[in-house]
């Protein structure tokens, strides 16, 4: 079973439109359970409800076989910390779908790691959605140490005397 998430704070009926015209086509035989948000799209091909609380969101995540997601950290990191494949697609300010383009640079640099999959536009999603069926995301490691060493460079920075 795949599950579908676009968030819930933006509606991204170009996702989950995609996904349903791809899903009628019956390119992959496997099932689809989404989570739609405030989209004003309703899909016709698989079951969606707009909200779902922490823990059943969890329970959805844990029970897929893979994740297809707008581009946000909490998903992709949930679905990492799970060791599921996930195919992203960020949302664009040009379709008014976010307020700038940030996902764009969070999807790259996890497709850069090896952590994700992404598509940054519906054209590439039915070939993303194939690979997806083999994507064995490269596990992450954490950076604490190096987070750390960045904040404490910064703020030594900021207390020098004489600047």
């Amino acid at each position: 079973m795949i599950f579908l998430t676009v968030g819930t704070q933006f509606p991204f009926d170009r996702l989950v439109q995609a996904v349903d015209n791809i899903f009628e086509e019956a390119l992959l035989g496997e099932e689809i359970f989404a989570q739609i948000g405030a989209s004003l799209y309703k899909p016709r091909n698989f079951e969606c409800v707009s909200c779902l609380d922490k823990r059943l969101f969890e329970r959805w995540v844990q029970k897929a076989s893979a994740i297809i997601s707008h581009a946000g950290m909490g998903t992709i990191t949930m679905a990492l910390d799970n060791e599921k494949p996930i195919l992203v697609m960020p949302r664009l300010r040009r379709y008014a779908e976010v307020v700038n383009d940030h996902q764009v640079a969070i999807a790259r640099k996890f497709e850069e790691f090896g952590h994700v999959l992404a598509a940054y536009s519906t054209e590439q999603l039915p070939q993303k959605i194939m690979q997806l069926t083999t994507f064995v995301p490269k596990k992450r490691q954490s950076q604490a140490q190096l987070v750390v060493q960045r904040i404490t460079k910064f703020l030594n920075e900021l207390n020098v005397p004489g600047k």
